[in-house]
């Protein structure tokens, strides 16, 4: 049998599973990341050229003969959840098999959709992880809490440092993860918000087998450490025009993240960091529901020495987003920067199917106070099926092809930007 194709099975009990539960709770908002605004049916039942939009929730019930639900949003002050079984595909894990579940609601009629959203996960690799994301608004609108709470036992190799480094300084390492993100944020404006939170960040019962190649490993070289704790306050902004932040149509966003880490409370060492996040989003044709996305995202340790562990590194971003074609881990450093283009594009008129092409190139340098290294390109297609008209969620299934012979299949459920 192909070896793609069986790729491609985990994709298949994914969809599966969310049919499933889309027939349990026909309602319910798919959210694949954290910052969900509020829409509306028309902003969000998209017509091209007359043709209402689809979902799989529509072709199942079409196939079944089932009776048509109302696709307005629905979410109201009382909480609609949903609950999964998935198996899943990563080139950090391999096979993996998780118990999702999600929850959206609203703390007042006109207040934008809160989420919880959580899971676990076990994969081939001996990998267990349960992140939970919350995104809560208030009745007004006028505070944002966001929170971010993670507990890993995560086996996962290192290459090194700076974006020069080759696959041959492949360093298996072991450790176990825990992480408290806690932010809130006021509006200033309609689209401008700003605020700061409390951020904690555990790492112990670290190990290393050590370079494969026998050379002694960038992580002995940098210093290492069994134990490795992170703690202290963060400002954050947010100026975001975007129509929908699951799937934007058009719409600008900015984001800033400044990070300071203090051993007066816990820090194993004194550093702070600051991420710059922007994003840009054109339809093109302007008259199409095709969508050129422009994604920029900078990581820049500003002053101390992180522990290594701490350091920018690959698809470690919040969303683990950064570097389709790489491995997670893949290159690390004490400044990241981050470009990536991708065209989304229709491939049914009914928005059923769509499909992606990307590129992306990422630079690290080395150690803190050492130069940016030579920039590592990317690219890939990708395959769209629309689970959720209403909240324009997506699973994404996307191919990508790196640098020294690197590539492999991508799965999720939402966009990467």
């Amino acid at each position: 049998m192909n070896r793609n194709f069986l790729k491609l099975i985990p994709c298949l009990l994914l969809l599966a599973a969310q049919l499933h539960a889309q027939e349990k709770k026909p309602r319910v908002l798919l959210m694949s990341h954290p910052d969900t605004v509020s829409t509306t049916k028309r902003d969000t039942d998209i017509t091209e050229k007359g043709i209402p939009q689809h979902d799989m929730g529509d072709l199942y019930r079409q196939i079944f003969h089932k009776t048509p639900v109302i696709t307005d949003d629905s979410v109201t002050t009382k909480p609609e959840l949903s609950i999964m079984p998935a198996v899943g595909y990563t080139l950090t894990s391999g096979f993996a098999v998780a118990l999702s579940g999600n929850m959206a609601f609203r703390t007042g009629p006109h207040s934008r959709i809160s989420t919880i959203l959580a899971s676990g996960d076990y994969t081939a690799k001996k990998q267990f992880t349960i992140p939970v994301q919350t995104n809560i608004w208030t009745r007004n609108n006028a505070f944002n809490f966001v929170g971010e709470y993670k507990f890993f036992k995560y086996p996962q190799s290192t290459y090194g440092l700076g974006s020069s480094s080759g696959l041959s300084e492949e360093n298996p390492m072991d450790y176990t993860f825990f992480r408290f993100y806690q932010i809130v944020m006021h509006r200033i404006t309609d689209n401008f918000y700003l605020g700061g939170g409390y951020i904690y960040d555990n790492r112990w019962n670290i190990s290393e087998e050590g370079n494969l190649n026998g050379k002694v490993s960038d992580y002995s070289l940098y210093g290492k450490s069994d134990k490795a704790v992170s703690t202290g306050f963060t400002v954050n902004s947010v100026f975001d025009t975007r129509d929908n932040s699951i799937y934007p149509l058009k719409g600008f966003y900015a984001g800033l993240q400044y990070r300071d880490n203090l051993t007066w409370m816990g820090s194993s060492r004194k550093w702070s960091s600051l991420i710059v996040d922007l994003r840009k989003f054109f339809r093109f044709p302007g008259n199409s529901n095709n969508v050129l996305g422009i994604w920029s995202y900078n990581w820049l340790i500003l002053n101390g020495k992180p522990d290594y562990l701490e350091l920018p590194s690959t698809s470690w971003d919040t969303n683990t987003s950064t570097g389709r074609g790489y491995i997670q881990g893949r290159f690390r450093g004490a400044q990241m920067i981050y470009l990536e283009a991708e065209y989304r594009y229709q491939i049914t008129r009914d928005g059923l199917l769509g499909g992606v092409v990307f590129v992306n190139a990422e630079s690290f340098s080395a150690a803190p106070g050492t130069p940016l290294q030579r920039f590592q390109p990317a690219f890939g297609p990708g395959l769209r099926i629309k689970l959720n008209k209403t909240s324009r969620t997506n699973l994404a299934v996307d191919y990508g092809f790196g640098k020294q012979g690197m590539n492999g299949l991508f799965i999720d459920v939402g966009e990467v930007f």
